[in-house]
């Protein structure tokens, strides 16, 4: 199941991102889940939640920000179900568009949003500090997704 998740479930929130490991530190997150102007949808396993993505709102765009599956969940179909939530609350937003920005190694995640008709629109070089174990940075790509 998927829903709108509240201020209420900042805790399962963070928990949920320690092990998905997004990117996205607590106090974003708990900020997200107080702004008007940003979503934070959950997927939920038997009252687990298992799966968010976060959204916000910008003057004529919607911007997805981190989007997070717990390990033991992933490859199932839940990225692809928290994406629609995402389109859907960008459309009732009535955003001219869906950006993104993703690391270029992210393969998984890259293809998860070509199947949503994402397009690349440049690339932002050295952007992301490197992966645990790496050296150096990651090159981010942006990407977007208009609405007819």
């Amino acid at each position: 199941m998927i829903a709108e998740l509240q201020a209420s479930d900042g805790l399962r929130l963070a928990t949920l991102e320690a092990q998905a490991q997004s990117g996205v530190s607590e106090r974003q997150l708990n900020a997200a889940l107080a702004d008007t102007d940003a979503c934070v949808v959950g997927y939920f396993q038997e009252n687990a939640l298992v799966g968010y993505a976060l959204v916000a709102r910008l003057p004529f765009d919607a911007e997805l920000q981190a989007i997070g599956v717990d390990p033991a969940h992933r490859h199932l179909g839940l990225g692809y179900a928290l994406m629609q939530a995402v389109m859907l609350k960008a459309a009732e937003w009535q955003s001219e568009c869906l950006l993104l920005e993703v690391r270029v190694s992210n393969k998984a995640a890259i293809s998860l949003y070509q199947r949503f008709d994402f397009k690349v629109d440049g690339q932002r070089k050295g952007y992301y500090p490197a992966v645990q174990g790496a050296a150096g940075r990651e090159d981010a790509l942006l990407m977007s997704r208009t609405f007819s």
